[in-house]
């Protein structure tokens, strides 16, 4: 290919990339709220629309809410992310390491799971293998586990108790946690 070509393209993937992180930092900046659904939020859905495929079905927090013990709760992210906070009663099987082996024994194929991370990316991915599986009732946490608090719902440290306290996975992404009631960790 042309050199010309290619230093083109690189520009405009550095251009794009260079605009959608000045559209996701002017989102952030305008949400000022102490507790804000950020599904609600321009910048945020650019984000989410950029990272989901829509290959596991998404249920919203609302739904999820006061439904909890009704589900399978699958938590996607990393072991101490998992350890500083979760939903309750959630089981860690990883993204990186996931190993299906860490699901709860004898689930039975349609029985109603959720799965979510802290924004929903790498739980579709690990939904997408549970659907690979057999698993038919799987759907994806819409916003994650950022949404959950944003939302003002109550999160669980590893010894199953109350915790306000939320792994962002980083400084940066912890930018979509609003909600001012919970402690941003990333460490």
């Amino acid at each position: 290919m042309d050199l010309k070509i290619i230093t083109n393209i690189r520009g405009l993937m550095f251009t794009r990339s260079l605009l959608l992180g000045c559209i996701l930092y002017v989102g952030a900046v305008l949400t000022t709220q102490t507790v804000v659904a950020q599904v609600g939020n321009p910048a945020y859905k650019v984000m989410l629309k950029t990272m989901y495929k829509h290959t596991v079905d998404l249920i919203p927090v609302d739904q999820l809410q006061g439904a909890a013990n009704n589900y399978v709760l699958i938590d996607t992210r990393e072991r101490p992310e998992y350890e500083v906070s979760h939903l309750a009663n959630a089981t860690w099987v990883g993204y990186d390491d996931f190993d299906a082996a860490r699901l709860p024994a004898n689930i039975e194929k349609d029985t109603p799971i959720v799965v979510y991370c802290s924004i929903g990316y790498r739980s579709e991915r690990i939904g997408e293998q549970l659907l690979e599986m057999g698993y038919t009732n799987v759907q994806n946490l819409h916003g994650g586990i950022f949404e959950w608090v944003n939302q003002n719902q109550p999160i669980v440290n590893e010894e199953e108790g109350a915790t306000h306290q939320v792994h962002t996975y980083s400084r940066t992404w912890g930018m979509w946690v609003k909600n001012k009631n919970y402690e941003k960790v990333w460490r």
